[in-house]
């Protein structure tokens, strides 16, 4: 399998994913102006990342790419015990990062698109800020007690993880979120994480 990522991204999240299963894969590394080359425009037409290739097959979309390498590399259990309820489990969690976190960050990353006066650029970025720290107050709540978001490790925290990088890199408010940051910590010190972090330049 190959992976195609840009660091940073939401496909950070699947290279770590990747790492975490225990399959054979290479990671290309883009550079952002080459999302939009001839070269990545003939693997992955719509322009954006993640790619995962595996002989013919090519997927998109992070959660896809997720479920399918948890699923080809059952042992390592990122869906769970195998079981219906903890695979849903770990979906739910990957789909609140995926559906609600991830595009509450849009406001911050590119204003211009919701608005076009710039001098209320900061006012809907502040607004997305207090946004984004209710929606981590769900994710502090349910890891109180645990030390993985769906109760296990699973396929969701790497995702969960870039959403924190992001946090800290646009100022959302994460104070007192001590699990939040127990999580993170965790994280860091995973050796999956530093692999894929070092390989994205990242680290």
């Amino acid at each position: 399998m190959k992976l195609y990522s840009l660091p940073g991204t939401c496909s950070t999240g699947c290279h770590i994913t990747l790492q975490w299963s225990g399959a054979a894969f290479s990671v290309q590394v883009l550079a952002r102006d080459e999302l939009k080359s001839d070269a990545y425009l003939a693997i992955n037409a719509s322009g954006s990342v993640p790619t995962l290739v595996d002989g013919d097959f090519v997927l998109t979309q992070n959660a896809a790419i997720v479920g399918y390498v948890a699923d080809l590399n059952r042992d390592a259990r990122l869906g769970g015990d195998g079981s219906a309820r903890q695979r849903a489990e770990a979906t739910r969690w990957l789909a609140f990062c995926n559906a609600d976190v991830h595009p509450a960050f849009h406001p911050l990353f590119g204003p211009g698109r919701f608005i076009t006066d710039e001098s209320q650029f900061e006012a809907l970025k502040d607004a997305a800020r207090q946004r984004l720290r209710g929606l981590f107050e769900r994710a502090e709540r349910q890891l109180e007690g645990r030390d993985w978001i769906a109760g296990f490790r699973s396929y969701a925290d790497p995702y969960l993880y870039i959403t924190l990088r992001w946090a800290a890199k646009t100022g959302v408010d994460l104070s007192g979120f001590d699990n939040l940051a127990a999580f993170v910590r965790r994280m860091e010190a995973d050796a999956g994480v530093q692999a894929a972090l070092k390989a994205e330049g990242l680290a």
